[in-house]
């Protein structure tokens, strides 16, 4: 009984601790990088210039933190009513399938840097082209993800709920749609990731606002420091939207979890 939490506390600091030891690693091989090599502020940072940018521009980059986290969040919760109601479409139609697929298919081959311009001149330069962006980078992960859970429920397992007189309504929330729930969290957690990008190549092309706008600001002003320090902010952004749907996961599928 002992050992148990034992063993779990060791995990839980495994967990934590190795990736902290690898960020320490890198920082130190970026700064020893920066006085070896003696490279100039305006081509790559020391670490402790990037800090000294983040906070004589605290308040500033806080706020456009928020902006790009938002756009990031809502595009992000779009796709993710959207993409799975699609997917939900495709499970139950063959022929729906042959009809949806090619499409999904075809415009997710577009690249999405050439499509931020034509939604810039569509929409302006509000926050909504950047949520529209996010979508269309999460929207294809989920209705796959989703499609293939749904898809690979076991035949018997279907067959038994029906044997009871189960509707197919029934059959679908009892049966497919909690079988496919570990494969659903695959397709959101690979979408969290790709949310962040939309969101920035948005930013880039036409913003007035966000971390993808100071980033491009910064390189016009060779303020290289406050762009790193932005680059640094959006990858947290990433960690934590992606490690809180891990959370999530671990909540609502503990069974999975038990399982891997």
């Amino acid at each position: 009984m002992i050992a148990r939490p034992r063993a779990r506390l060791t995990r839980r600091l495994v967990d934590w601790g190795l990736p902290v030891l690898g960020l320490v690693a890198l920082v130190a091989l970026w700064w020893l990088a920066t006085i070896v090599f003696s490279i100039e502020k305006f081509l790559v940072p020391a670490p402790d210039d990037v800090v000294e940018a983040f906070i004589g521009q605290a308040g500033f980059l806080m706020e456009q933190t928020w902006v790009t986290l938002l756009e990031t969040v809502q595009g992000f919760a779009v796709a993710v009513v959207v993409g799975i109601s699609t997917a939900m479409l495709i499970a139950s139609s063959r022929l729906l399938e042959k009809m949806i697929y090619p499409l999904l298919l075809a415009v997710n081959a577009v690249p999405k840097i050439a499509i931020a311009p034509i939604l810039v001149v569509w929409m302006g330069f509000g926050q909504f082209p950047k949520i529209v962006m996010v979508f269309l980078l999460c929207f294809f992960p989920i209705v796959i993800s989703t499609a293939t859970g749904l898809k690979s429920t076991p035949a018997e397992l279907t067959d038994l709920v029906r044997s009871y007189d189960a509707s197919r309504l029934q059959v679908f929330f009892k049966v497919r749609f909690p079988y496919a729930l570990p494969q659903v969290m695959v397709g959101l957690k690979t979408a969290i990731s790709l949310a962040v990008i939309g969101a920035v190549i948005a930013e880039f092309v036409g913003a007035d606002a966000g971390l993808g706008y100071v980033i491009v600001q910064s390189g016009a002003s060779a303020d290289t420091p406050l762009a790193f320090a932005a680059m640094a902010l959006l990858g947290i952004i990433s960690i934590v939207l992606f490690y809180g749907l891990n959370a999530l996961e671990k909540v609502i599928l503990p069974w999975a979890e038990e399982n891997r």
